[in-house]
């Protein structure tokens, strides 16, 4: 099923920037009447699904919307941009229903809070809610002090949220953050922590109709019959920056942008691989910023780097420096990505961690080995083995063994083949063997050339 998620992600990813050419046509105007937004809040709850919130009930106070649904499937996430959230329903201009759907979505830790922020708050049968109890930011558990802390701030939040419910409904909320409680969509409307159970949103606008609601000091009273319903959806930038936070996409762009680096610093030429994997690497940088990472794990990151540079300027590690790259990014993966909160977030699977490592280590492998059998820059410069390739001239006739004039010093040399060598002709090193070279003519060079 992670499997299933991850490419699907992939995909949408690489097919948002050519669908986003067609939101740039302008839409054509809406009548004035009023009509019923509907908004699907369906990801984990990061910066940019506060920007489409936003977004999405300014819009509906511009068109003095009816009614706002935000129909709520999320595991959770930031705390900080719950909150911001929070604040924008409850100072809304028009009438917001947070309603968990459809069957099997969930309201997790801080979708909770926001389903309670909602003027009015409804559930799908087959849904759940609650599990708010908060964590430290890396994924950790806060220690006692903070703990406690952190809990009395949001259970303060809660209560606000639920003043006007029942006593059984307040005490749920508070449960679901001091110890984690959470309960499906009929226990919840039983005890009142939710207005009205909807099978779908043709059923809650039915339900709706009618009804009063608070905003603010005013009451409203909902007359929904015959409105329209009109879905605003995600824009192109806001869907990026949604999959941006995906930790499986982030693990992607991370450990993909340095192994293009480390490409393009072997293998030098247009900067292409370069220019890719630095704004991969600054993509990826994004979502770290955003997710509850565990630093730690950075450490070993910063690590692979650090041999994937060890790696260039010494080339006669023979790919071992790039293997210890991959393990690293391996381990830092699994300790980055690997703990309680990021699994909001969706989590990144150990084959994936594991499987991508490998790959890196198996493409900078071959890629080294490439490098050392075309690349002309790749023979050695220095030392015995410096002078294979080099020419010469013979100074005494080679009968096989004579005397050769290579690189500003006369060496004693002999043939490969043991055929005879005059004075002045050309040969070329082919090997070393302390300090006798062994050479072949020139000539036999050109003449297997051509046969090639």
């Amino acid at each position: 099923m992670m499997n299933h998620q991850v490419m699907r992600r992939l995909i949408v990813f690489g097919f948002i920037i050519l669908a986003s050419i067609f939101s740039l046509y302008p839409r054509p105007a809406q009548a004035a009447d009023p009509y019923i937004m509907l908004v699907h809040a369906d990801g984990a709850i990061v910066p940019a699904m506060y920007n489409y919130i936003d977004r999405a009930l300014e819009q509906a106070e511009t068109d003095r919307a009816a009614l706002v649904i935000i129909q709520l499937d999320t595991p959770g996430g930031s705390v900080a941009v719950t909150e911001d959230i929070i604040q924008r329903i409850r100072n809304a201009e028009v009438p917001v229903v947070v309603y968990v759907a459809p069957s099997g979505a969930w309201a997790a830790s801080a979708g909770a809070m926001i389903t309670m922020s909602g003027h009015a708050a409804a559930m799908a049968p087959g849904t759940s809610i609650g599990a708010a109890s908060p964590i430290n930011s890396d994924g950790s558990d806060l220690n006692e002090t903070s703990d406690q802390k952190a809990k009395e701030i949001l259970t303060a939040t809660v209560r606000s949220l639920t003043e006007n419910r029942p006593e059984e409904a307040q005490a749920l909320a508070e449960a679901m953050i001091t110890d984690a409680e959470a309960v499906t969509a009929t226990e919840a409307y039983e005890i009142g922590l939710i207005d009205y159970l909807a099978s779908d949103v043709d059923d809650l606008i039915a339900q709706l109709d009618g009804q009063v609601l608070l905003i603010g000091d005013e009451q409203i009273t909902l007359n929904l019959a015959g409105l329209r319903v009109e879905e605003v959806k995600m824009n192109w930038i806001e869907q990026i920056l949604l999959i941006l936070t995906d930790p499986s996409i982030v693990f992607l762009l991370l450990s993909t942008g340095a192994l293009l680096i480390f490409f393009e610093l072997r293998a030098p030429g247009g900067f292409i691989m370069g220019t890719i994997g630095f704004v991969l690497l600054l993509l990826s940088l994004y979502g770290l910023n955003v997710l509850p990472i565990n630093l730690f794990g950075f450490i070993f990151f910063v690590l692979a780097f650090g041999f994937i540079i060890a790696e260039v300027l010494t080339p006669q590690t023979f790919g071992l420096l790039t293997v210890a790259a991959a393990i690293s990014m391996a381990i830092g993966g699994l300790i980055l990505f690997r703990n309680a909160e990021i699994d909001q977030f969706g989590g990144v699977p150990s084959w994936l961690i594991i499987g991508q490592s490998g790959g890196v280590a198996t493409l900078g492998l071959l890629f080294f080995f490439y490098i050392m059998r075309y690349s002309p820059s790749s023979r050695p410069m220095t030392g015995q083995e410096g002078m294979i390739g080099l020419l010469g001239e013979v100074r005494t006739p080679l009968e096989p063994q004579g005397m050769v004039f290579v690189n500003g010093e006369r060496w004693k040399a002999k043939t490969v083949d043991g055929s005879f060598l005059d004075v002045g002709e050309t040969v070329r090193v082919v090997r070393v063997d302390d300090l006798l070279l062994t050479v072949e003519p020139v000539r036999s060079i050109k003449h297997e050339t051509k046969n090639h």
